[in-house]
């Protein structure tokens, strides 16, 4: 696990940590406390992921388009 505050990873380091997380507690060979704090962590990382993603496609959903469907611009997203 990185030492970075998981709201401030970008998707992709987000997204690295959580498999790395997940590979863990798959094969089992970490202690119960252990377990439970990447447990927490990987929810965290998980709640990262969706948020980036949603802001995503919050961004892609207000390119504006013209008449013939080609891209003209975008529409400011509230709160980003």
């Amino acid at each position: 696990m990185t030492d970075t505050p998981v709201d401030q990873m970008s998707f992709e380091q987000a997204m690295s940590e959580l498999e790395t997380v997940l590979g863990q507690l798959e094969r089992g060979d970490v202690a119960l406390d252990e377990s439970i704090a990447l447990y927490e962590r990987g929810a965290a990382l998980k709640a990262r992921c969706e948020t980036k993603l949603k802001e995503a496609e919050e961004k892609v959903a207000a390119i504006t388009l013209d008449g013939d469907g080609a891209p003209t611009g975008t529409t400011p997203v509230e709160g980003l």
